[in-house]
């Protein structure tokens, strides 16, 4: 997890602020609503973040055109990922509040190329709480949108 939380306003968060062109990054592709950019903390080599231009703190704030965009960049990105890394594995991660494992409070996405014994892990615990409550949580879901 990392240790670095920004709990900056909008308009002076670093990733706002990567936007404007006000600090440095390494720029992999960018569009109307998206910048991809290198992460700081490659967790592996070719380690990109896809986040949207204009500030949003998490995937609830989101128009549904910048959740496309965000989804056609992290796709594009994969792919050049795939030519230029090769890795037999990709992750895409996103994170949303504090509990969610959120750390900056800007959208983005974690496009991770995956290969043998890279240390990542994703672990919970898995529950099995059979068709009837499945049934019942998808209705409730249905009933929602």
């Amino acid at each position: 997890m990392p240790m670095f939380v920004d709990t900056s306003p909008p308009g002076q968060c670093i990733f706002c602020r990567l936007v404007a062109g006000e600090i440095p990054a390494a720029r992999v592709y960018e569009d109307a609503l998206t910048v991809a950019f290198m992460d700081l903390g490659q967790v592996t080599p070719g380690h990109v973040l896809v986040a949207t231009k204009r500030h949003a703190v998490t995937l609830f704030d989101l128009t549904p055109e910048e959740a496309a965009a965000v989804m056609q960049t992290a796709q594009r990105v994969a792919q050049a990922i795939r030519t230029v890394f090769d890795p037999p594995g990709l992750t895409l991660l996103q994170a949303n509040g504090p509990l969610g494992g959120q750390t900056v409070f800007h959208f983005h996405m974690h496009v991770v190329p995956r290969h043998e014994d890279d240390g990542i892990t994703f672990t919970w615990p898995r529950q099995e709480p059979g068709p009837a409550v499945l049934q019942g949580y998808a209705e409730r879901l249905r009933a929602a949108l």
